[in-house]
């Protein structure tokens, strides 16, 4: 039996992925993709990601929160107090998704299998920003470009990385 962890998140040319825990852009079809990726398989995230979400919890997906509090709970979710813990609770066999924030991500890096990444095609102002991609440990396995749509004045591309070895 196996867990695969995959990292999904969208970020600038800079690595910016957030500013004051608000996403930077609105890409409809970036959405639909997470949605479609993401839906019926388990989502990892920081309290602080889940708490930026416009629908609480996702639905059509295990929600899994993260947080250094063990008596805290949110109705719908599966509360997790380490990344042990989090990927415990993840299902045997089957793609979970680690969707942010920026600490939650540097944590998982090490543990991830794959990444799926979009990448806006502009840098941005931003306190959060996704950890470096290390061109020793990552494979770039896919990519493909689409043109500006949404808020975004710039195209974005899907990239999909994955673990070398």
């Amino acid at each position: 039996m196996s867990k695969t962890i995959s990292i999904i998140v969208a970020m600038a040319q800079n690595r910016a992925i957030g500013k004051d825990n608000r996403l930077l852009w609105h890409i409809p079809a970036d959405l639909k993709r997470f949605k479609k990726l993401t839906s019926g398989h388990a989502v990892i995230m920081g309290k602080r990601t889940y708490e930026s979400l416009p629908v609480r919890p996702l639905p059509n997906r295990t929600n899994i929160v993260l947080t250094d509090h063990p008596e805290e709970r949110i109705d719908g979710c599966v509360m997790a107090f380490s990344l042990e813990d989090a990927v415990a609770k993840c299902p045997e066999n089957d793609e979970s998704f680690v969707i942010g924030g920026g600490s939650v991500y540097r944590q998982f890096m090490q543990m991830a299998g794959k990444l799926y990444i979009t990448l806006v095609h502009r840098d941005y102002e931003a306190d959060t920003f996704f950890p470096e991609i290390d061109p020793a440990m990552w494979k770039e396995v896919s990519r493909e470009h689409h043109e500006a749509e949404g808020n975004l004045d710039t195209g974005f591309s899907y990239i999909i990385y994955e673990r070398r070895g």
